[in-house]
């Protein structure tokens, strides 16, 4: 499944995503060009699934780019800095351009999650600029998932992934999902070797 994560630049969207992917903190920041991604494998429902998430540029320069990213996303990731009051206030952009170029199916019902991310520095008595409250009405309005997070000690970063994760996988329009094969009931007659039109042959 192909998970995008957008947002203002600087607010932690490459920390928290390699938290995720390797458990690790980056402390130092270097700005996403363009977009990247990474994989991580987890299991939903007795369902191995493959994530590629993107990591998407903050920057302006790069938002034209947005529809090549986008396009076949099954979930998107908005996050904000709780500290920065107007990272909260580009989220309602970020969505609107999002689903405006990546154009799914349903808008209402496409899996959103939208993460206040930096909690580590509150909790430390640095003062917040975006309400906890506030966050959770907006994400309750627009049909979101919403957790508050730290990239640097990992709270709630796996627990948000998993749930948008689940909620992906039961949309109709995510991919379809085959359950393992037990190599003890394979068929070997089925894998034998068949004449191509070229007049070589093929192990199928």
């Amino acid at each position: 499944m192909k998970i995008i994560i957008l947002g203002e630049s600087g607010v932690g969207k490459t920390a928290i995503l390699n938290k995720y992917i390797s458990g690790k903190f980056i402390e130092e920041h270097k700005a996403t060009i363009g977009a990247d991604f990474l994989t991580k494998e987890l299991t939903v429902d007795n369902k191995l699934i493959t994530l590629q998430i993107w990591d998407t540029a903050g920057q302006e320069r790069f938002q034209s780019l947005g529809s090549a990213f986008y396009r076949g996303a099954d979930a998107c990731v908005l996050v904000y800095d709780i500290q920065s009051e107007p990272s909260f206030a580009k989220i309602e952009e970020w969505r609107s351009n999002f689903i405006g170029q990546a154009e799914p199916d349903d808008p209402k019902k496409f899996p959103f999650l939208l993460l206040g991310n930096k909690l580590d520095k509150c909790i430390n008595n640095t003062p917040r600029q975006v309400d906890k409250q506030k966050a959770e009405n907006y994400a309750k309005q627009h049909q979101m998932i919403f957790y508050e997070t730290s990239a640097l000690d990992g709270t709630n970063i796996n627990s948000a992934m998993k749930h948008i994760s689940e909620i992906a996988a039961e949309m109709e329009s995510a991919p379809y999902f085959t359950p393992g094969i037990d190599e003890n009931e394979i068929d070997l007659e089925e894998y034998v070797e068949k004449e191509t039109p070229s007049g070589g042959y093929c192990n199928c």
